[in-house]
This record gives structure tokens, C-alpha cells and sequence, in this order.
């Protein structure tokens, strides 16, 4: 079980890196348990930040985090995958440039999965999502009066 766990996160990361956000989607279970948003809703600099519920609505999560980032400058990196049977704990840096902005920004991450006959039903991702909101802000005009 450890084995097909391991290989279905891998090759979600692997999917992920490439930019096949269905290929990605392919890899989730019809209903997911799924958290990564805010306890309000949806904050509006962010909107990829939100409740999902399953595989229909995972592509469209990756498609709009590359709709706000300049993928050419995605540093994220892992720095280990931890699994016990069906769960595993992926850790590491998620380093973005915000497309509308340019100001570039990072985060350490844990990313709790479940696979469960081959397909991930948890996905679970622990960020600081106030620093990517930050991030997202609009940079305020200047005064460039006399």
C-alpha cells in the first residue's frame, strides 16, 4: 500500500510540475476532502483559494494558480514526502511571482494526502496564505505630483 501511495503522489508532483492540470485532476477521486481556503469564503485576491469538492473542480484550481503566477518563475520545491499506508505528508517551499504585480513571494508548505484505490481523496495543504493575499495585493499608485 505504501508503494501505490507513494507513486500516486509522485506522480501527482510530476503532473503538477508540468503544468497538466488534467493529468492532475485524472489523479483524484470523484469527492475529495479538500481544504485550502478561508473561513469566510473566498478572499478576492485569491480566488483559487477555495472550497472543492472533487475531481471536476481540481483541474480548474491548478489552471487558475497558473492564471495568477508567472509559471516560468515557479521555484517550489519539495524537500521530502513522508508516507504511512494510505497517507502522505509532502514538505516543502512554495516560491511564486505574481503575475499582476511582478513582486515574487515564498511560503513553507505541508501538503496532507490520502490515496485510496489509486486515487486521492485528502488533499489537504497547510500554507501562509496570508503572505500569498499579500503578495496578491495591487501595488498602490505614487503621488508623482509637483
Amino acid at each position: 500500500m505504501m508503494n501505490a501511495t507513494r507513486e500516486t503522489v509522485a506522480e501527482l508532483l510530476g503532473r503538477m510540475a508540468k503544468g497538466d492540470h488534467d493529468g492532475a485532476a485524472e489523479l483524484f477521486a470523484e469527492e475529495i476532502d479538500w481544504q485550502l481556503d478561508w473561513p469566510e469564503g473566498e478572499h478576492p485576491a485569491t480566488p483559487w483559494i477555495r472550497r472543492r469538492t472533487g475531481r471536476g473542480d481540481v483541474a480548474g484550481h491548478f489552471r487558475m494558480l497558473e492564471e495568477y503566477h508567472v509559471p516560468e518563475l515557479n521555484g517550489t520545491s519539495v524537500a521530502r514526502i513522508l508516507v504511512d499506508g494510505p497517507d502522505a505528508v509532502v514538505l516543502g517551499h512554495i516560491r511564486q511571482t505574481v503575475r499582476a504585480n511582478g513582486r515574487a513571494y515564498t511560503s513553507p508548505f505541508a501538503l496532507h494526502l490520502t490515496v485510496e484505490d489509486g486515487l486521492i481523496t485528502r488533499y489537504h495543504i497547510y500554507e501562509d496564505s496570508l503572505t500569498v493575499a499579500r503578495a496578491h495585493r495591487p501595488i498602490p499608485e505614487t503621488d508623482i505630483s509637483e
